[in-house]
């Protein structure tokens, strides 16, 4: 059964409802080890004009020539968002003043990208999706970097990002507010990284968004659009569409006309300023690059790609819920990255009865593992507990061995100081009572003690919890739960 679709959200203005339209263009950088046209390394954080090449520099003569893992990595993407793969695609000179590009031009593709339509579905609050068209998605070279505050007169050129590959991944116009705007580039990001085509690394620059916004009477035409450069954190997107969509309302209702510009966000003041008036596509003056040749490739390196994608988060969230009966948000939890479901299936692996448990390791996972990683500030690498040892805790709650209470106590053991959870138990006498006749005497104390609470019992059977609370209160927690229920329901004749 389908998710219920998004409703979006409106805003309100002083003449009645608007809605937001909102295009994403994502540029994520290629995982390869050398850029687009040149062998110079794509390395992160190299001393300043060490990776370029003299085909970044741009020096007479030299000549760009294709890095075919930079294609396989576009063609591997296009198949992650369910796209068309264009066999045949064309590099384009995109001509502007870019003072940390030599070449005085980009080269990107313009009407024949390597990549087509596709789609993206983003889960949103209450178990509600929105399904987000892609338009297209291109190569093209990343520009260098200009550094003002390395001398009061002049600005530094650092050339080492020059050339490297970024896809760009553009959006329809379908996404309505900041919350799907959020969750698109949530989840892109998480498809990407699954892929492995791009690291997702954001603080780095490795993904970073241009945001369209415009804002309409609902189903009025499209309005005029501003565009938000180069934004790296996914809090901020929602906070700039935000400011920007209730900005163009105000200009709109005093009788105002929105100028079609180009903005950036200023996180600290919390609004947008203007940065220049936006180009159109002719102001480019896209051609073909005389230097490179149409990009071709087979349907059988097609398929060959496709069959060798890993599964990825949709794939993933499906087995779950049909394979270990977990819920759609745990699930979704449990796939949003990466590295947490490989986390969760090597639990998996390690489990003596994953049938049985799939659903209580996913708890455990979800709850009490993220939970206090969440807590400490700590991500999945560097979790004290192994899924080794969140397995064989998982193994002794499953075969009876401790309750769910001595479990916390011995995940928190492992937590502080490490070790091999069977042993722990065995070391510490952490075992659960599930001798009737070691219990026995402390129902029939907790019972003899509480006559009037145990003559209400029959008449409300719910009061029972209250004797197992008792019982295992006084075992110190290692009574077993169900050999408690059962005597208590003997002695008490429920």
């Amino acid at each position: 059964m389908n998710a219920p679709v998004a409703p979006h959200k409106l805003l309100k203005g002083s003449t009645g409802d608007w809605e937001m339209v909102i295009g994403l263009e994502v540029h994520a950088q290629v995982t390869s080890n050398a850029k687009l046209f040149s062998g110079a390394s794509t390395a992160f954080g190299g001393e300043p004009n060490s990776h370029v090449s003299l085909v970044d520099a741009a020096m007479p003569g030299m000549l760009p020539v294709i890095n075919e893992e930079c294609v396989r990595q576009a063609v591997r993407t296009g198949l992650g968002l369910n796209a068309q793969i264009n066999l045949r695609s064309v590099f384009d000179r995109k001509n502007y003043f870019y003072p940390d590009s030599p070449q005085g031009y980009q080269i990107s593709q313009y009407k024949s990208p390597i990549v087509g339509e596709g789609e993206i579905v983003v889960e949103l609050d209450g178990g509600r999706t929105a399904t987000i068209g892609i338009e297209r998605l291109h190569l093209e070279q990343d520009a260098g970097k200009l550094l003002h505050d390395q001398s009061p007169t002049m600005s530094y050129v650092d050339l080492n990002r020059c050339g490297v590959a970024l896809m760009e991944i553009v959006s329809k116009p379908d996404i309505r507010d900041a919350e799907q705007a959020k969750a698109y580039v949530t989840k892109l990001r998480s498809i990407l990284r699954y892929l492995g085509t791009c690291d997702g690394d954001m603080e780095k620059g490795s993904l970073r968004a241009d945001v369209n916004v415009s804002v309409r009477k609902p189903g009025a035409p499209l309005g005029t659009r501003c565009e938000i450069k180069n934004m790296n954190s996914i809090t901020f997107i929602g906070q700039a569409i935000e400011y920007e969509a209730r900005r163009q309302i105000e200009i709109l209702e005093d009788g105002g006309a929105i100028d079609q510009e180009t903005r950036l966000y200023d996180p600290n003041k919390g609004e947008t300023r203007s940065m220049r008036s936006k180009e159109e596509a002719h102001d480019y003056r896209y051609f073909p690059d005389p230097d490179l040749l149409p990009l071709e490739f087979s349907q059988s390196f097609v398929d060959e790609l496709k069959a060798e994608l890993p599964e990825l988060p949709d794939q993933k969230k499906t087995r779950f819920v049909a394979d270990f009966g977990l819920s759609a948000y745990d699930a979704s939890v449990l796939v949003a990255e990466r590295e947490s479901a490989v986390f969760y299936e090597t639990v998996l692996e390690k489990l003596a009865n994953r049938a049985r448990d799939g659903k209580v390791a996913a708890n455990w996972v979800i709850n009490e593992l993220f939970g206090r990683l969440n807590k400490e500030g700590r991500d999945i690498a560097g979790s004290p507990v192994g899924a080794e040892q969140l397995a064989a805790i998982v193994d002794l709650i499953g075969e009876g061995t401790i309750s769910g209470k001595i479990a916390k106590d011995l995940f928190e053991i492992v937590w502080q100081e490490g070790g091999d959870p069977r042993a722990l138990v065995e070391s510490r006498g952490m075992k659960q009572v599930t001798d009737l006749s070691a219990i026995e005497k402390v129902v029939d104390d907790i019972i003899a003690a509480n006559p009037d609470k145990a003559a209400q019992v029959k008449d409300k059977p719910q009061s029972l919890g209250w004797f197992v609370g008792q019982v295992m209160k006084a075992s110190g927690g290692k009574a077993n739960p169900q050999s408690v229920n059962d005597l208590l329901k003997s002695k008490l004749g429920i």
